[in-house]
């Protein structure tokens, strides 16, 4: 078997987990509480951002987004050498 269709396959799995990853990461980030309304006070809802877990998302998207270029790249390679 070819190795750049290895490769390729290879980087094309790590892109789908980067993104998975990605999503899952995002939904840790973002976390609401919900408080009950007590006498005249409404209903709230506090949305809290935990940083690390936004940039660890945001890495994910990057990297898989390299993987991405560079599977693309070996592949057009591969197609315009024969």
């Amino acid at each position: 078997m070819r190795t750049w269709i290895t490769v390729a396959a290879t980087e094309l799995g790590l892109v789908v987990l980067g993104l998975v990853a990605a999503v899952l990461s995002w939904q840790q980030g973002i976390q609401t509480t919900t408080f009950a309304a007590i006498g005249q006070a409404p209903e709230f809802v506090a949305t809290r951002y935990v940083a690390p877990w936004l940039l660890l998302a945001a890495v994910l998207v990057a990297l898989a987004g390299l993987f991405a270029i560079d599977a693309v790249n070996r592949v057009v390679r591969a197609r315009q050498s024969r």
